[in-house]
Formats: C-alpha cells, sequence, structure tokens
C-alpha cells in the first residue's frame, strides 16, 4: 500500500512541478513580451506593438489553458502579475493608438490583475505626454490627462480589501501621485504656450511699427511734471 501511496504521490508532484516550471517561463515570456509591445507604442510602431500584443494576448490564453487543473499555481502570483502586464499593455496601445479597451473577461484574466493593469497603464500614460511636451507637442495631453483622471476616478471607488483586490488600493495612491504631478508639469507647458504666443504677438506689432515709421507711443515716467498753480 505505501508504495502505491509513494507512485501516486511522485506522479502527482512531477505533474505539478511540470506545471509550475512551465508557468513560470510562460510567464517571464509574456511579461517580456508586453513591455516590448509598450516600447514600440512610444516609439510610434504601430505594426509592430499590434504583433506584439497579439503574441501576448496569445501566450496569456496558453497560461490559462496549461493551468486549467492547477489552480493553486494559477493563483500564485506570478500568473497574475503576467496578466496584468497584458492588461497594461493593451490599455496602453488602445489609449495612444486608438481602439476599444477589451474587457476583463474577453482578456481571460480576473478583476484584480485587470483592475491593476489599467493603474499601472497611468504611468506609462505619463511617459507619453512627457515625450510629447518635450517634443513642443501639447495636442492630445489634455485628453490624455483626462483620461489618466478617469481612471483614478474608477480605481479610488474600488473599496475592498487588499486580498481580493491585489493590494490596488496602494496602486490607485501611487496612480494619483503620478496624476498629480502630471497635471502640473502640463499647466506648465500651457502657461508656457500662452506666454510665447503673447510674445510673440507683441513682437508682430512692434515689428509692423518699424514698418510704417511709427513706435508705439511709451509713456516716460521722468519726464516734468508741472506742479500745479496755488
Amino acid at each position: 500500500m505505501l508504495d502505491q501511496i509513494e507512485v501516486w504521490a511522485r506522479g502527482e508532484l512531477e505533474a505539478k512541478n511540470a506545471a509550475r516550471e512551465g508557468a513560470l517561463a510562460r510567464s517571464r515570456e509574456l511579461v517580456r513580451t508586453c513591455a516590448n509591445s509598450i516600447r514600440a507604442v512610444h516609439r510610434g510602431e504601430r505594426q509592430h506593438a499590434d504583433e506584439l500584443l497579439g503574441a501576448a494576448r496569445r501566450l496569456s490564453q496558453r497560461l490559462t489553458y496549461d493551468l486549467q487543473g492547477q489552480p493553486d499555481i494559477f493563483y500564485a502570483g506570478y500568473v497574475q502579475d503576467a496578466q496584468k502586464e497584458l492588461v497594461e499593455a493593451t490599455a496602453v496601445h488602445c489609449l495612444i493608438l486608438g481602439g476599444v479597451m477589451p474587457s476583463a473577461g474577453e482578456l481571460g484574466v480576473a478583476v484584480a490583475p485587470f483592475l491593476n493593469g489599467l493603474a499601472e497603464a497611468v504611468g506609462e500614460l505619463r511617459r507619453y505626454v512627457l515625450d510629447r511636451l518635450r517634443r513642443g507637442q501639447i495636442d492630445r495631453c489634455e485628453s490624455i490627462l483626462q483620461t489618466m483622471d478617469d481612471i483614478y476616478s474608477l480605481l479610488v471607488t474600488i473599496d475592498y480589501p487588499d486580498a481580493l483586490t491585489g493590494g490596488l488600493r496602494r496602486t490607485t495612491d501611487v496612480t494619483r501621485g503620478i496624476l498629480e504631478r502630471t497635471r502640473g508639469d502640463l499647466t506648465i507647458a500651457l502657461r508656457q504656450r500662452d506666454l510665447e504666443g503673447s510674445l510673440q504677438r507683441l513682437e508682430g506689432k512692434l515689428a509692423d511699427a518699424r514698418s510704417v515709421g511709427q513706435a508705439p507711443a511709451t509713456p516716460d515716467p521722468w519726464r516734468r511734471v508741472t506742479p500745479p498753480e496755488e
């Protein structure tokens, strides 16, 4: 009887260990593929980003399929972290390049990695905004900031224990800091743009005045003022 138990135990553990090793390898590959997809989005390489995101979704589906009979491995943490990266990459792709964000069911992920993935996408949206500000391309920055604000407004309403949300409360706090810093950066850039526009208009008026041989009248603060008669 003990021999039978040993054979059974070894068989079960060998199968579980093989599933674990395979899940670890696929999870690492999924994280790497998602990171490369996000990088391609920032570089404007849409076709490459599409291909990488498609590959990432297939990897995630394969992970879920392979671990159907191993829920303890599926929910051990690393698979959920990898799927969170998939949600982040998908959100970044849709929000920057355009498209409809798939639901958690369509992506095949649970609620915790889905919400945390959305939260982490805010950091990549900040990177996109800063890149455009650095190049002087302020268009779209306000709409992206509004999207970041919408994501935060959603996350802040999810008030459940961390055991259910995968630490979403802490991630939401980080998201708020990213949002406020981005709002400040964009506000400064917009004020600078307005100031530059005002200066250019003033220079244009001065140039027009010189072209007709006139200079705009400028009051002389040092001119003599006749004292009033007593």
